[in-house]
């Protein structure tokens, strides 16, 4: 099947073209750039050279449309919404990787993103697609949101517990860390190295943009109440580790939550539980699309702590929105993915 990647020069494509190289069935036809057009990408990225010799070529939907089976929208937040319908309008399976589409309420998010929202009729028409929690409405659509980084470290770290009904409303608090490619290419004051290096910066403080759609997956799934969700950035290139405090309902052993997260992941191939008293950390999930987990019951308290951690660009974007165009076409769902972290 011939993929194009729209965004190629950001991390998020970079990735993309990574995985779709060696993948079994897709293959990268055309990568395309609003800015650099005409360009090789190998100019922008030389680890490419003599892999993915191809050069940038314009967004045209009618064009691309004709030669493409599937295209990966690997564009700032404010882009896709502009793209992707002309995109859909031609009869483009589209998969985007930003936030444009996974907000069912324009509204919210014209208040979080601070942009103008898409359209509400392709809105409804995109497909949230967070595999483990909801694979079956991905294989009969063309159009799917990617979910956020944070969103997914944290939902797949809550989705057990919120699902069987074990935690109290309003008692979710998640203390969350990226590393700094999630802020892109764009140099900020705030990701330059003499700001970053040895430092540990909280941002966005109760303001992130994750914040609501993490509340409009958590309400589908039982639970209504806001949370509270603080990130921070780390001085490493790539991971999250969402660190994730909720109040039980009633005592419950470690055994028992254990075996609620054994069960509810464990036919999930890009789901990794740890045994008890084992926490993961980021480097174990390196460059891979798996979601590692640790949980712990604090009897004392009556709370339990999720650690959950994934890297950012795979799980949190490009290796994601992979595994949602493997189970749209009907292939294995690891085609393309099942490779082990790189460490150290």
């Amino acid at each position: 099947m011939k993929a194009g990647v729209i965004g190629a020069t950001g991390y998020g494509g970079a990735e993309l073209l990574r995985i779709l190289q060696s993948h079994p069935t897709f293959q990268i036809e055309s990568v395309y750039s609003s800015s650099q057009q005409g360009k090789s990408i190998v100019d922008h990225y030389p680890h490419l050279t003599d892999i993915v010799p191809m050069t940038l070529e314009e967004i045209d939907p009618a064009a691309i449309a004709q030669k493409l089976d599937i295209v990966f929208l690997a564009t700032p937040s404010g882009v896709s919404s502009e793209i992707a319908p002309l995109l859909l309008k031609e009869g483009c399976t589209v998969i985007d990787l930003s936030g444009d589409f996974r907000l069912k309420d324009i509204n919210d998010y014209e208040d979080w993103y601070k942009k103008k929202p898409a359209p509400q009729e392709w809105v409804d028409q995109a497909v949230y697609a967070l595999p483990e929690l909801n694979r079956s409405s991905i294989k009969d659509t063309k159009f799917i949101s990617n979910p956020g980084c944070y969103s997914t470290a944290t939902l797949l770290g809550l989705a057990p517990l919120v699902r069987q009904g074990l935690i109290e409303e309003k008692s979710v608090i998640v203390d969350a860390k990226s590393g700094v490619s999630g802020a892109g290419q764009t140099a900020s004051f705030h990701t330059i190295y003499n700001e970053l290096n040895e430092n540990f910066k909280i941002y966005k403080v109760n303001a992130h943009q994750h914040i609501p759609e993490i509340e409009q997956m958590l309400s589908g799934l039982g639970y209504e109440s806001p949370i509270t969700f603080n990130s921070h950035l780390v001085p490493m290139t790539r991971g999250i580790m969402a660190t994730i405090y909720a109040t039980l309902k009633s005592d419950i052993s470690q055994e028992k939550i254990n075996k609620v997260y054994n069960d509810f992941y464990e036919d999930e191939p890009f789901i990794r539980v740890r045994k008890n008293g084992i926490f993961p950390a980021t480097k174990e999930v390196y460059g891979s699309n798996f979601c590692d987990m640790g949980i712990s019951v604090d009897t004392r308290t009556g709370r339990v702590t999720v650690v959950s951690v994934i890297d950012n660009l795979m799980k949190g974007a490009a290796g994601q929105a992979v595994q949602n165009a493997n189970i749209l076409f009907g292939l294995e769902e690891t085609a393309g993915l099942h490779f082990i972290p790189v460490y150290p």
